[in-house]
């Protein structure tokens, strides 16, 4: 017995690699299906609408989240470098607005007034596309790219190494991706672990 108990232990140690490179392979390579979402100007937004971009930048955010907005001029700053490029930037809160009420359409729309976004901020009130991303923080932020016709992505994770003092970032962890992808390269850093509030998804 405790000899087939050893055995059963060496064989879960074992796995634990292959089961975290599947899993990093699951995200890292998974597709995207289009979504078609409310933004704050009251109409849907969807890739489709974009019909020249390369790729996306995707974050998932939040109003209530301290984190998250200490982003938002980051956010602003990424779409304008980037979205000439082909690669915009897309915002999407799928919080559970009954457990946060500042995070309901209406606020969402006070906050992007209020913080100028440059951007579509979408309002994912099924949780669905978070679903579909693996969503896990605020910010929790994508890039994906078109490969043979499909959105693929590329990066998850953090946008930098350093929410709290912009000033002091060393890695760009978004735009470093981005930038590789631009020319033709694989990216190098495809996964980092986000920070921030945790999405609270309903059962």
């Amino acid at each position: 017995m405790k000899r087939g108990l050893t055995r059963t232990a060496l064989i879960s140690v074992l796995l634990i690699p292959v089961m975290v490179m599947m899993s990093f392979a699951t995200i890292n390579n998974k597709q995207i299906n289009d979504f078609s979402l409310k933004n704050v100007n009251g109409k849907n937004v969807s890739l489709k609408d974009y019909a020249d971009a390369k790729g996306f930048i995707i974050v998932f955010t939040c109003n209530h989240c301290p984190f998250a907005k200490l982003y938002y001029k980051r956010f602003n700053d990424l779409n304008a470098e980037y979205k000439n490029k082909g690669v915009p930037l897309i915002a999407i809160s799928s919080t559970d607005t009954i457990s946060y009420e500042e995070d309901t359409f209406p606020e969402m729309v006070k906050k992007a007034e209020e913080q100028q976004f440059n951007f579509p901020y979408l309002y994912d009130g099924s949780q669905k596309v978070a679903r579909a991303f693996t969503a896990q923080k605020t910010p929790h932020a994508y890039v994906i790219w078109k490969v043979n016709g499909k959105w693929t992505i590329k990066y998850n994770g953090a946008i930098d190494d350093n929410g709290a003092h912009p000033e002091l970032v060393h890695n760009r962890y978004v735009a470093n991706a981005v930038d590789e992808l631009l020319a033709g390269k694989e990216v190098t850093n495809k996964e980092t672990k986000s920070i921030g509030c945790q999405i609270n998804f309903r059962k």
